[in-house]
């Protein structure tokens, strides 16, 4: 699982105080399934993976397993995702460190960083942050890519 944290964790533009606010509805959506978490934040942007481990809950820390690289260091973009930079950056992530055939599915506010209708995205209302009906989207996402 891909996950973003502005509009996610936490509404899109909010104060600091309300940082990760929707993490316990986010930890509990999750709570019991076998996935491993790789941050596409772009907080990865300046922290490392060990700080970016730290911001958050036992429950999803544990689950973090990398972070994506950044679209401006990729070496080769497939021509479908040069204007997608999110999935362009997770489908990176994907060829180096999963097999091919690995389902996957990114939480994320913002649509036009993915490709059109891309079935992996679990949009998230960012101005409101991973609530219960983000919550239900994403058990029904990962339903159906268990079948």
């Amino acid at each position: 699982m891909f996950l973003d944290f502005d509009g996610v964790l936490h509404p899109e533009f909010c104060h600091a105080s309300r940082h990760f606010e929707c993490e316990a509805c986010f930890s509990s959506a999750i709570d019991g399934l076998d996935l491993e978490i790789v941050v596409s934040s772009t907080w990865r942007h300046d922290r490392d993976l060990k700080e970016i481990k730290a911001l958050l809950s036992d429950a999803i820390s544990e689950r973090v397993v990398g972070m994506t690289p950044r679209y401006s260091q990729l070496l080769e973009v497939p021509s479908t995702l040069a204007l997608y930079e999110r999935q362009a950056e997770c489908a990176a992530w994907l060829s180096v460190n999963r097999p091919v055939y690995a389902s996957w599915v990114a939480v994320d506010d913002r649509s036009w960083l993915y490709r059109p209708f891309c079935p992996n995205l679990v949009l998230v209302d960012g101005a409101r942050g991973f609530d219960e009906r983000s919550s239900q989207l994403l058990r029904a996402r990962l339903n159906e890519l268990s079948r």
